[in-house]
C-alpha cells in the first residue's frame, strides 16, 4: 500500500459537512480517519474512499473514546497532519427554559471534545507542522432566538480557535474555524425537527441568506480543505464566514 502524503482525522463524518470533508480531502491525497456515531453511514462513506482510510465509530462526547481515536490514528498511520473537528449538535432553548443537563451535554460535545481532541493531537501535529480546523457557525458571531445554548457553544468554539492558534503558533500548528450559515445537513433533523418543518426552514433560508439559498456541505468542505492545505500556511486564528451573507444581516 502506498504511503499517504498526509493524514486527516475528521469527526462528525457520518453526515453533512464532515462526510463531504472526508471525500474532498481523500480526493486531494489524504488518508482519512473518519468517526461518528452512525456506523452504517461511516461504512457507506468508506466505500467511496480509497484504501488509505479507516472508520472508527463511537461517541465523541466520551473522553475515553477520544483518547482511543487519537491512539488508533497514530497506530494505523504513524502521523497526523490535520484534525477537523466537525461533530456537533443543536437544540432549541432559551434562558428561561434551558435544561441544564442538555446544556452540559451540548457543551461537552460542541466544546470540551474539541479542546480535548486538540490537546491530544498537539504532539503529533507538532511533528508535521499540521493544522486544526473547527466547524463553528454563524451562531458563534451572531445571536439567534430560541437556540441559546448552541450560540454559546459556537461562540466558545470561535474563542477556542483564537486562543489555541496563538498558543500553538510557536509549534507551527495552525488553528482556524469555519462559520457556516444554514447548510443542508442532518443537524436540525437530528435535533427533532420533522421533514415538514425542515422544508419550511430551508425555504425561509432563502430570505435570511442574502445569496438566496442555504449552503451545501461540499462548499464548506472545500474551504476546510483549503485551510488544511499549505496554501493557507500563513492563516491562523481566523474564523471564516461561509454563510451566503447571513452574518451581515440584522433583524427587520
Amino acid at each position: 500500500m502506498t504511503t499517504p502524503q498526509k493524514v486527516a482525522l475528521i469527526t462528525g463524518a457520518s453526515s453533512g459537512i464532515g462526510y463531504s470533508t472526508a471525500q474532498v480531502l481523500n480526493r486531494e491525497g489524504y488518508a482519512v480517519v473518519i468517526t461518528g456515531r452512525n456506523e452504517t453511514r461511516l461504512q457507506d462513506l468508506i466505500s467511496t474512499l480509497n484504501e488509505n482510510s479507516i472508520a472508527i465509530a463511537g461517541d465523541i462526547g466520551d473522553k475515553s473514546f477520544r483518547e482511543q481515536l487519537i491512539n488508533q490514528t497514530i497506530d494505523r498511520f504513524g502521523s497526523l497532519d490535520s484534525l477537523v473537528n466537525s461533530a456537533g449538535i443543536i437544540q432549541s432553548d432559551t434562558i428561561e427554559n434551558v435544561d441544564i443537563a442538555a446544556y452540559e451535554n451540548m457543551m461537552n460535545i460542541n466544546v470540551t471534545a474539541l479542546i480535548h481532541l486538540t490537546q491530544l493531537a498537539v504532539p503529533h501535529l507538532e511533528k508535521t507542522e499540521g493544522s486544526v480546523v473547527n466547524v463553528s457557525s454563524v451562531a458563534g458571531t451572531r445571536c439567534f432566538p430560541g437556540i441559546m445554548s448552541y450560540c454559546i457553544s459556537k461562540a466558545a468554539v470561535d474563542q477556542l480557535t483564537r486562543c489555541s492558534a496563538l498558543e500553538l503558533a510557536p509549534k507551527k500548528i495552525r488553528v482556524n474555524a469555519v462559520n457556516p450559515g444554514v447548510v443542508e445537513t442532518m443537524l436540525h433533523r437530528n435535533s427533532g425537527m420533522d421533514n415538514e418543518k425542515y422544508a419550511a426552514f430551508l425555504e425561509h433560508s432563502k430570505n435570511t441568506h442574502p445569496i438566496g439559498r442555504a449552503g451545501q456541505p461540499v462548499e464548506v468542505a472545500d474551504l476546510i480543505a483549503f485551510l488544511c492545505s499549505d496554501k493557507a500556511g500563513w492563516i491562523t486564528g481566523a474564523t471564516h464566514a461561509i454563510d451566503g451573507g447571513r452574518a451581515e444581516t440584522c433583524a427587520r
